[in-house]
């Protein structure tokens, strides 16, 4: 005879999923043409500094292409479209909270109050990221998909065995979680509650495959729910929405109500990086279609901003836009031994060989 069954008595596998459930459409607070959709809003003066440092990144990510197109940097990702995104992400946090990037997030990271030209470094060619981290909390940006987030989940997790206040902004893409480090960090968050806001910028496609073949789940943050936590949804280019629910996330996370998926639904309006050709898998009409929710002119709509207002905050945006021009323009001379000094105590037999590699190559080429 079958045995009956019996429910499991084991309430820590039993919690009610419609908890985690995130909202049916994205959450929204100011719509596409400026106008509030009747929710509380964040205070003017939030929104006037998010303003700011919106029309900030939207400048920088225009001198940062000009500066590829003239040799200065390597390769740049641009965020234009996805600012509001990374303007929140950085505005929600404190002072001895950490901000753990990706490397199309310089946004973010200069927001915090890092400095452009030494976020740039990297994007340059330079062997280190450029900045110090435990400056401004600011992770070196992450080129590899999702591995951020697993050392992300370790800090917040050191900081609750320490007894610390600290929460983790733990950013990625769409791509990144079809990867297996972002299963690993969310299920370990999950399990020892560690106090990590893990925010996905679902900007429609990983360089060129689309969404839809990438994962079938109702939303990404849906798959919160497998891992114990809530999820929720945000309309990615209204810098309100994002501020209210990025903040309600960091503050849970604070109170030690553990880690929470917050999915932004937004665009990458450029190409994935400057040697990315995207007519090549996406129509101009469905960019031109995302061009009426910016964020800026949605942000800008809302506040109602004088002429005079508008000139100060570009003229203040075009300042950070010379001070990373100057400073980019820089000529350094390059140590080659850099390269292999600081990768382990001493040098192992592969970094000597391929130092001497190196050597004789400058070498010959001293020589022509």
């Amino acid at each position: 005879m079958e045995s009956e069954r019996r429910p499991a008595q084991d309430s820590t596998m039993t919690r009610d999923p419609s908890l985690m459930l995130p909202s049916a459409d994205p959450v929204q607070l100011i719509d596409p043409s400026g106008a509030a959709t009747g929710e509380p809003l964040p205070d003017r003066a939030a929104l006037l500094r998010a303003y700011g440092d919106l029309v900030i990144a939207r400048r920088l990510n225009d001198q940062a292409n000009a500066l590829v197109r003239q040799g200065r940097l390597a390769v740049y990702p641009s965020s234009h479209g996805q600012e509001a995104c990374q303007v929140a992400a950085a505005h929600v946090l404190a002072d001895g909270d950490w901000l753990f990037p990706t490397y199309r997030d310089t946004a973010a990271a200069v927001a915090r109050g890092v400095d452009p030209v030494e976020v740039l470094v990297l994007l340059k060619g330079d062997w280190h990221a450029g900045y110090d981290p435990y400056e401004k909390k600011v992770a070196p940006q992450a080129t590899p998909l999702a591995t951020q987030l697993l050392h992300a989940v370790g800090v917040g997790h050191a900081a609750t065995l320490r007894g610390e206040p600290t929460v983790v902004m733990a950013l990625c893409g769409d791509g990144a979680t079809s990867e297996g480090d972002f299963h690993e960090a969310l299920n370990f968050a999950a399990v020892f509650k560690a106090p990590v806001v893990f925010f996905v910028q679902n900007n429609e496609y990983a360089i060129s495959v689309p969404l839809a073949r990438q994962s079938v789940a109702p939303s990404l943050a849906h798959k919160a729910i497998g891992y114990g936590m809530p999820g929720e949804r945000v309309d990615g280019n209204d810098v309100a929405a994002l501020l209210t629910v990025l903040g309600d996330a960091v503050a849970r996370a604070r109170r030690g109500e553990g880690p929470q998926l917050v999915e932004a639904h937004t665009y990458r309006m450029q190409a994935h990086t400057n040697a990315d050709d995207a007519t090549r898998y996406r129509d101009e009409a469905d960019v031109a279609a995302w061009v009426a929710r910016d964020p800026i002119t949605r942000l800008s709509s809302f506040l109602a901003l004088s002429d005079a207002q508008v000139a100060a905050f570009a003229e203040a945006a075009e300042k950070v836009a010379a001070h990373t021009r100057a400073g980019l323009n820089l000529d350094v001379d390059p140590r080659p031994d850099d390269l292999f000094d600081y990768v382990y105590a001493e040098r192992t037999p592969q970094l000597k060989e391929q130092a001497a590699v190196v050597a004789d190559e400058l070498a010959r080429e001293a020589g022509r």
